[in-house]
């Protein structure tokens, strides 16, 4: 007789991974939340200041922005779910939320209306996004993804 080894069951990944999971659905779902309202919004019903924000805002951001939740979304719907394709996903999120806030720094015209007050949101969103992504790597390492 030959002896089969029985595959190794994969390691049960600790309490606080499922709720920093948890906590990425709800950020990426509330992200796509205020992506869909921003695609249905009227610019003319937006005080002054901001609907100058919106009309120098290039698409370039907004597809970027619609990658970044997409990517996310589904990364932390992997992170629930355990699958490795979570890591990728939140990386492309990351980088595109980089490209995305990226614009504030690039047009010329966004910088000058953006407040250096406003600044704090886009850097804590690209930390956020940067700490789901090493959860991500982490899990993999751990063996906490299939």
């Amino acid at each position: 007789m030959t002896d089969i080894a029985a595959p190794a069951e994969p390691a049960s990944p600790p309490a606080w991974y499922w709720v920093l999971a948890f906590a990425a659905l709800l950020f990426e779902a509330a992200g796509a939340w205020l992506f869909a309202n921003s695609l249905t919004l009227d610019p003319a019903t937006l005080p002054l200041d901001q609907r100058a924000v919106f009309d120098a805002t290039p698409q370039w951001m907004t597809i970027a922005w619609a990658v970044a939740i997409g990517a996310g979304l589904l990364g932390a719907i992997g992170l629930l779910l355990r699958r490795r394709f979570a890591e990728p996903l939140l990386l492309v999120s990351l980088l595109a939320v980089v490209v995305q806030f990226s614009g504030i720094i690039l047009v010329k015209q966004l910088r000058e209306l953006t407040p250096e007050s406003h600044l704090l949101v886009p850097i804590v969103i690209l930390g956020i996004a940067y700490g789901f992504w090493q959860t991500a790597k982490l899990a993999r390492r751990r063996g906490w993804l299939l």
